[in-house]
């Protein structure tokens, strides 16, 4: 049997970029309709994991949330929704974004089966109690399930996207 050895702090940082990634990335999570700041704080450190970026809508509680939830303390990539966020949502698809939903539809695709984002991609996220309003799933290019096998109805915002983000980041 063979013993695995466990890296340290200081190799691990060695295999790390120094330095944030200042939205090189073409990987944007957009929790455009939020329910709770704990989950955009969980989302906020899943971007610096896969050199993403976020959208949220400006609202009064949003900055607090974000400052609270960035754990690591530096400079994150955040950009702000003003207005309507279907109008923003329609703005990056013609803009050439793909627009990916995470929600539950008839025609929604498996996690396993959705390809590492090729292009700049928005990965959009609904309320954590309603999902995608009808005005966001028109404008999605595809949308995608995470299939569960416990009782629940979905998982929360924060796991949901983490791991579509890592999906379409390539790295799981």
């Amino acid at each position: 049997m063979s013993s695995v050895r466990v890296r340290t702090r200081t190799e691990l940082r060695g295999q790390r970029r120094r330095r944030g990634h200042g939205c090189w990335n073409h990987l944007l999570i957009a929790p455009l309709w939020p329910k709770h700041g704990v989950n955009l704080g969980t989302l906020l450190r899943t971007c610096d994991a896969v050199g993403a970026c976020m959208a949220v809508p400006r609202r009064p509680w949003v900055p607090d949330a974000l400052a609270q939830g960035n754990t690591l303390r530096h400079r994150q990539c955040v950009h702000w929704v003003e207005g309507r966020v279907e109008r923003w949502l329609r703005r990056q698809r013609d803009g050439g974004s793909a627009i990916v939903g995470v929600e539950l539809t008839d025609e929604s695709i498996r996690l396993a089966d959705l390809p590492v984002a090729r292009r700049r991609t928005v990965i959009v996220l609904g309320h954590e109690t309603s999902g995608i309003p009808p005005e966001g799933l028109e404008l999605l290019d595809v949308a995608v399930e995470i299939p569960m096998v416990g009782t629940g109805h979905s998982l929360n915002v924060a796991v949901a996207g983490s791991l579509v983000l890592y999906k379409l980041a390539g790295l799981c």
